[in-house]
């Protein structure tokens, strides 16, 4: 399987308030989040990061979080990903499009106003704006295909490429 997911930011404190988190400790938050993803991915899956997986750790910390996540992780850089063990990731990459059932999948952390493919039935997928879960129901009703993977919209779960196919009725 293939998942998809964004803005973390395990180790990062101020996240907790900022985008109002459930947790009542960034250690909870960390926990909550390696158990979920790994509850959800098999060793052999696929998991597309689209950036900010951790923030203000140090490589040792990071490296020790990210080691402890299953799947194999494909990392596409965001504006926080600065200190990370490169070989903790099968690939990483700014931007990347990926095609799944003859669909182009255009994967960056940012949001565009316009992506490769758009007017070809290519499906935007990002994170970096900590949305809420109705901002990706909005985006469907605007029959605008951008997506956002971040743990914020997505109930703190990892989103897999079938749901993302489903929620667009694409099948």
């Amino acid at each position: 399987m293939i998942y998809f997911t964004s803005d973390l930011h395990l180790g990062h404190e101020n996240v907790l308030k900022h985008c109002n988190r459930p947790f009542k400790t960034i250690d909870e938050m960390n926990e909550t989040l390696i158990k979920t993803w790994n509850s959800q991915v098999k060793d052999h899956d696929t998991v597309y990061i689209l950036g900010d997986l951790c923030f203000r750790m140090n490589k040792e910390e990071t490296y020790y979080l990210i080691k402890r996540l299953k799947g194999h992780k494909i990392l596409i850089k965001g504006n926080h990903d600065i200190k990370y063990d490169e070989n903790l990731f099968d690939e990483i990459y700014n931007f990347k499009i990926i095609k799944y059932n003859h669909i182009k999948f255009i994967l960056m952390h940012y949001p565009l106003l316009e992506w490769p493919h758009q007017f070809h039935g290519g499906i935007h997928l990002h994170g970096h704006q900590h949305n809420l879960p109705e901002y990706n129901q909005l985006m469907k009703e605007k029959n605008i295909r951008r997506y956002d993977v971040g743990v914020d919209a997505n109930d703190f779960r990892l989103v897999s490429i079938d749901e993302i196919l489903d929620f667009f009725e694409i099948r």
